[in-house]
């Protein structure tokens, strides 16, 4: 934990395969309640890990084809109800189905999977294949092989839990860093807002900084998981009607008032590609992206 004369104090711990980052101002915070926000995100991770044999994502996983429902708590289907709106709205782009994809490609390989390859893998996608019962919570995937990946928003869902258990504890000035999606829990003591950099997609630098008193920033890019063949990126966010990476925006910052909004939003508007501007004009969110030429294009930012 570190404290600066200004009287902000932050805390770093490695979590999401990220560092995280608790910064908060005021009073001095309680060692315990940043661990307990800490813990918070750690949990999330373990509940909704893929790799994690105990995760209710695996069992949900192992179970695929089986006729077997899986019972799930009262925060995992406010989670599937969530996935399943974001579904709708995003003409089914935002498919927690899709995660089977990433068995296609492997981005240190430098080698581009066979297209029939991604043809198997993109026939058992589909949340139209998920028998989800929103009253009953209880679901199954209908067929063999399916899987669901919570990655498209568990590391933004975590940064909103743990925001929530600084809040909780008297805390109303800082926000929560998770490997740069941010949720904001208050101004300044002096009533400014917090100084928040957005990585540029191509170098080391910052593309571009904005200031927050509340709520949250995401950004979706094509520089995390990547690989570059013949002048082209591949990156590790993919179509799942083709199972191919995007290739429109190199990346997209969304502002919103909780970092699950705005890492959804950032992610289908990296999948609609041209269209992204028209579908974030309608969810009212401020933006900003970076085109495939390198070219910012904002609206409210």
């Amino acid at each position: 934990m570190q404290a600066t004369d200004d009287g902000v104090t932050t805390m770093r711990f490695a979590a999401m395969a990220g560092e995280a980052e608790l910064t908060v101002a005021g009073r001095a915070p309680d060692r315990r309640l940043l661990d307990a926000a800490a813990a918070e995100v750690r949990r999330i991770e373990q509940a909704y890990s893929r790799y994690r044999a105990d995760s209710i994502v695996s069992r949900i996983n192992a179970a695929a084809g089986s006729g077997v429902a899986i019972e799930v708590d009262a925060e995992t289907a406010g989670l599937l109800d969530f996935a399943a709106r974001l579904h709708a709205q995003s003409d089914g782009l935002f498919d927690i189905t899709s995660g089977i994809l990433r068995r296609g490609w492997d981005f240190r390989s430098g080698r581009l999977p066979e297209p029939s390859a991604l043809a198997a893998l993109c026939a058992r996608i589909g949340w139209r294949k998920v028998d989800w019962q929103p009253a009953a919570r209880r679901i199954a995937l209908t067929e063999p092989g399916m899987e669901l990946d919570f990655g498209g928003f568990g590391k933004e869902y975590a940064a909103d839990r743990a925001a929530a258990v600084l809040q909780a504890g008297g805390i109303g000035s800082g926000y929560v860093n998770l490997g740069g999606d941010l949720r904001v829990l208050g101004p300044r003591p002096d009533g400014r807002g917090w100084a928040l950099g957005i990585r540029h997609p191509r170098t080391d630098g910052t593309l571009a900084g904005v200031e927050l008193k509340s709520g949250a920033l995401a950004t979706s890019g094509d520089y995390e998981r990547y690989m570059d063949i013949a002048g082209r990126r591949y990156c590790h966010i993919l179509d799942p009607r083709s199972g191919w990476p995007v290739q429109h925006w190199q990346s997209v910052s969304v502002i919103a008032p909780v970092c699950l909004a705005a890492g959804a939003l950032s992610t289908v508007a990296m999948l609609k590609g041209p269209d992204a501007p028209a579908f974030l004009a309608a969810q009212q969110v401020p933006w900003l992206a970076v085109d495939g030429s390198g070219a910012i294009v904002r609206h409210g930012f």
